[in-house]
């Protein structure tokens, strides 16, 4: 799986950065590189969130194997 982080400056000048693959993943920073961790971050979050709840998409399911 391959997530997009789409960026732009607003007219304020700053950055908001989002990942229109996870709904709700948007972060602002004041600068670029920062809107982008933030919103990295945001994404590992809930990516975190969905595995304790066991909704996992199957392509992030394959990073993982057990060893017995």
């Amino acid at each position: 799986m391959k997530l997009a982080v789409e960026i732009e400056q607003e007219t304020d000048g700053r950055w908001i950065a989002e990942i229109s693959q996870i709904p709700g993943a948007l972060a602002y920073g004041n600068t670029r590189q920062e809107a982008i961790a933030r919103v990295e971050a945001l994404a590992l979050r809930v990516f975190a969130d969905r595995l304790e709840h066991g909704e996992m998409p199957q392509e992030l399911e394959e990073i993982f194997s057990v060893a017995i």
